[in-house]
């Protein structure tokens, strides 16, 4: 008898486990932030915008994996560990062209502050990285009292690559030039006047 209970009961222990493993009995621990970013990250975002202008738009929080794509020539083995890397990192901030939404450069807030340090040691990967891409990377150290100015003056500063790029495309010929204009007939008679 007392073995039929204890069978009995380890029958629903084991039927109460398996519905908290199944879909119907799992509970989402889950509530919404009271907002998406720290002052710190707002203020600063309010400062690249002001910054770039419309010239950009800007993205938050990016991974790295969405910014970068395994190159053609790496072995399957090599591109899949470096794109599983790339996933674990994350952008603060990535300014994108407004036509085609190509990334032109990642920003990454430092905080040398507090107990969390956050990002105040380089990582050599990311940097790795976006150097192997092309694709300028500017870190910048938190602190009170940015003005547009000088966030404008970072961006620029790390945009150059970016700007000459852009000034050799603006002046190269098209591929089929218009040829010269010329008249179609003679100005004058070449025969001397009688």
């Amino acid at each position: 008898m007392e073995l039929a209970i204890i069978l009995m009961m380890l029958l629903m222990v084991v039927t109460v486990g398996a519905m908290k493993l199944s879909d119907n009995g799992i509970s989402f621990p889950f509530r919404r932030r009271p907002q998406l970013f720290t002052p710190v990250e707002h203020n600063f975002l309010k400062l690249i915008e002001q910054a770039v202008g419309r010239e950009f738009r800007v993205l938050c929080r990016v991974r790295l994996c969405d910014v970068l794509a395994v190159r053609t020539q790496a072995g399957k083995k090599q591109g899949s560990s470096a794109m599983s890397r790339a996933a674990s990192k994350q952008l603060d901030f990535v300014l994108c062209d407004k036509d085609d939404m190509s990334p032109i450069m990642a920003i990454d807030l430092v905080y040398n502050d507090g107990k969390n340090k956050y990002k105040s040691q380089r990582d050599f990967f990311v940097t790795g990285a976006l150097d192997a891409a092309g694709l300028p990377h500017a870190r910048i150290k938190v602190k009170n009292g940015y003005s547009v100015e000088e966030v404008k003056e970072c961006i620029e500063t790390k945009l150059l690559p970016y700007r000459r790029k852009q000034q050799r495309i603006a002046q190269t010929p098209t591929l089929n030039p218009a040829p010269p204009k010329r008249p179609t007939r003679p100005v004058r008679s070449s025969r001397a006047a009688a």
